[in-house]
């Protein structure tokens, strides 16, 4: 009967390890794992308390979580409560390894202490123990000390229980051979479980540095658009957060999970990862004649020439006999005209959200005035097919085949995406990073996607990356940022237009994320929109606004 009652133990045991086992494989944050870790060994050992530390590369032992149920202690881990006690030196000033201190004798000597009694036991310096019984009132007694190694046999960590307690009488007793045993074979499973955590952590930290070099790679070849690959995660992250936590309007049933949160961030950070191909000259350009340089000084010249011409011929006429009075006169008048037409050259050089058939007519009759250039050639004052090209674009600096240019990137982007083999929680990257160009309406690009095609996180981009160029203070074609009010209202049309998703706006502006992100502070600790920048919104007068009650 007693050899039953072994096997039918054996069996449970092996039951709940297989159980514990499978629950450690499946948790992904490692901060509730290592709780996990020293919960399930409290369980099975029917400990009172316990505590977990891993092992530093310097040679520590830290304190990762700390349990006492007779105290109601719970610090480190998921608490929020930090542990306050100093690492354990694995080895002395001198050199010389630490011991007398069960913790770090376990790690280093790779072995498995179990102590009936502390306060009997004369191996260890259990000082510091006596001192904090006497301060909490408590009886530290038995002690099990399990090391956990990995795949490698390296000790990662040390699992410490305090007080066994007796099932029947909850008297403190001592760990049993066979509590010993279970613990030893939890503390491998576990460690099992907390390397594999580790690798995963590591996976994620290296894949997020080459995306943190793609970013900077970017920055070098343009600092604004570098700036908006740092923004643009921000801003996404924030309002995911809200359309998650709304509990009324269309989007209330909508929720994100954790791998959901990193699967968007990822997303975000590589948004643009196609313009590393986009020329420089293109992406820099802050003004319509600008290439290498702004073009617009040699323009400067040529009207200088053409004041020095005018000069010259009335200078001629005075010779001739005619009043010098009248001269004078008549070269101050085009004198002025020629500024005023410099001046409005200049105006059209800077871009901007429209530009009239007007505008661009009186550019084409100011390119007719003729000059001679430095070889004597008379030529007329601005060329057809480039500069008067470039100074008549309707709306901002850049031309149809620049802006073909441009919107290359995002195809770009795209395929770069899809050629990465993602992991399970990854694989809708190029999706949402490829999304943020395309419109409600089909009417975008590369793709042309409509509303009911494309995810809320992909339809979400878009509207985070026009948020941010609106109000980014260092592009190169915005003479001025915008301010909220200003932001808002640009938004509010393209809602109106059918170009942003309706129900996500409507949730940007009930939930005030772009003043949360105005007022949030970027790497550098500077705040994402300058003080002037922050205005006074009246939501009730953005179109096509509809607030959610």
């Amino acid at each position: 009967m007693p050899e039953q009652n072994n096997v039918q133990d054996l069996v449970s045991h092996l039951k709940i390890l297989n159980q514990i086992g499978v629950a450690l494989s499946a948790e992904k944050n490692g901060t509730r794992l290592l709780e996990m870790i020293l919960q399930e060994a409290k369980h099975i050992a029917n400990a009172d308390g316990g505590t977990l530390y891993s092992r530093t590369e310097d040679n520590q032992l830290k304190f990762e979580t700390m349990l006492t149920d007779t105290l109601n202690i719970h610090s480190g881990g998921t608490s929020g409560v930090p542990v306050t006690l100093s690492p354990l030196q694995i080895y002395k000033d001198n050199g010389q390894p630490n011991l007398g201190v069960v913790a770090v004798r376990a790690a280093i000597c790779d072995q498995t202490i179990n102590i009936p009694d502390a306060y009997t036991n004369t191996e260890f310096e259990f000082s510091g123990v006596r001192k904090f019984d006497q301060d909490m009132s408590y009886r530290s007694q038995s002690f099990l000390t399990v090391p956990m190694k990995n795949h490698e046999g390296d000790v990662i960590g040390v699992l410490q229980l305090v007080n066994a307690l007796d099932p029947v009488t909850q008297e403190i007793t001592v760990f049993s051979p066979s509590v010993q045993e279970l613990v030893e074979s939890l503390a491998s499973q576990a460690a099992v479980a907390w390397v594999n955590q580790r690798l995963l952590e590591e996976q994620r930290h290296l894949f997020e540095a080459f995306i943190k070099l793609i970013a900077t790679a970017i920055d070098e070849k343009s600092p604004h658009t570098g700036g908006h690959c740092q923004r643009v995660p921000e801003l996404s992250m924030m309002l995911a957060d809200a359309v998650s936590n709304i509990q009324i309007g269309p989007l209330k049933d909508f929720n994100m999970t954790e791998e959901d949160r990193y699967e968007l961030k990822i997303s975000a950070l590589l948004h643009d990862c196609g313009k590393i191909t986009t020329p420089e000259y293109i992406v820099e350009k802050s003004t319509k004649l600008e290439t290498i340089f702004d073009r617009i000084e040699i323009i400067d010249t040529r009207f200088e020439v053409l004041k020095r011409d005018a000069e010259i011929a009335l200078l001629r006429e005075q010779l001739a006999g005619v009043d010098l009075k009248a001269i004078d006169a008549k070269l101050e008048q085009q004198v002025e005209i020629l500024n005023e037409e410099r001046e409005f050259i200049r105006s059209c050089n800077l871009g901007g959200e429209f530009m009239s058939n007007t505008l661009q007519e009186r550019v084409r009759e100011i390119a007719k005035h003729r000059w001679k250039s430095p070889t004597d050639k008379e030529e007329y004052l601005l060329s057809e097919h480039d500069e008067v090209y470039n100074l008549n674009i309707s709306k901002g600096t850049l031309t149809p085949e620049e802006r073909k240019i441009i919107n290359h990137h995002i195809e770009a982007t795209i395929k770069m995406l899809e050629a990465l083999p993602y992991p399970k929680y990854l694989k809708h990257v190029p999706e949402y990073a490829g999304g943020h160009h395309e419109r409600m309406d089909g009417k975008g690009y590369p793709k042309g996607l409509t509303r009911e095609q494309m995810s809320i996180p992909a339809r979400l981009m878009g509207i985070v990356d026009i948020f941010e160029a609106l109000t980014a203070r260092d592009r190169p074609y915005n003479q001025k940022p915008k301010t909220l009010s200003q932001a808002l209202r640009i938004l509010a049309l393209l809602k109106v237009e059918n170009h942003i998703d309706p129900d996500l706006f409507d949730v940007f502006i009930h939930e005030k994320v772009y003043l949360h992100y105005a007022n949030s502070l970027d790497e550098k600790n500077k705040p994402f929109l300058s003080p002037e920048q922050i205005d006074n919104v009246d939501v009730t007068q953005l179109p096509g606004y509809n607030p959610l009650n």
